[in-house]
């Protein structure tokens, strides 16, 4: 399912991708977002998660950063900065970040090529843990150029959440559905 997902991305659509828990979602970000000209904005809401991947990207000398509560102001000024400059390829957000004055500042002198938005099942009032300010993601969208593509990912989404989701992210979203089940995880 992954390089259908990539294929979709690339090809510049609005992809929302359903897969299981440690079924690969963030290499359908990250493999496109190497291959752009580029930036490409991460909206998480998961804090540690974020940690790990800016980590695991950093490691394989990929730019990453994340900007999340347990920074000073001084560092997110100059990290958003150096996103700016395009000096940084991954950008991590939580959504509730979205609607701070040093991004939204910030936001349309990024070269934002493309928009991930992770548990995206978040977005959705019917989801199992939705989050009111993922909902400034479309207001996100709004602000950057009409060609960028939106990937959607998560593990949690039944028929309604996926519409849902769809509705909030655009009309034309491509939905890539994988086996939510895996085999390997015994209950």
């Amino acid at each position: 399912m992954q390089e259908d997902i990539i294929r979709s991305v690339l090809a510049g659509n609005d992809t929302l991708a359903l897969l299981p828990t440690g079924g690969g979602k963030s290499i359908c970000f990250q493999v496109p977002g190497m291959a752009i000209d580029g930036m490409c904005l991460v909206i998480s809401p998961l804090i540690a998660l974020m940690k790990d991947q800016v980590q695991n990207l950093n490691n394989k000398g990929i730019k990453a950063v994340a900007i999340h509560s347990g920074l000073q102001s001084r560092t997110i000024d100059a990290l958003l900065d150096n996103c700016m400059l395009g000096k940084v390829k991954f950008l991590y957000l939580s959504p509730e970040r979205l609607a701070t004055d040093d991004f939204r500042a910030r936001m349309e002198r990024m070269n934002i090529r493309l928009l991930v938005v992770d548990e995206a099942h978040c977005i959705s009032d019917w989801g199992h843990d939705f989050r009111p300010d993922y909902r400034r993601i479309g207001q996100v969208l709004e602000r950057l150029p009409n060609n960028i593509a939106v990937l959607a990912t998560t593990a949690t989404a039944n028929h309604r959440v996926e519409r849902d989701v769809g509705a909030q992210l655009g009309d034309n979203v491509k939905v890539q559905r994988g086996p939510l089940m895996r085999n390997s995880l015994a209950l």
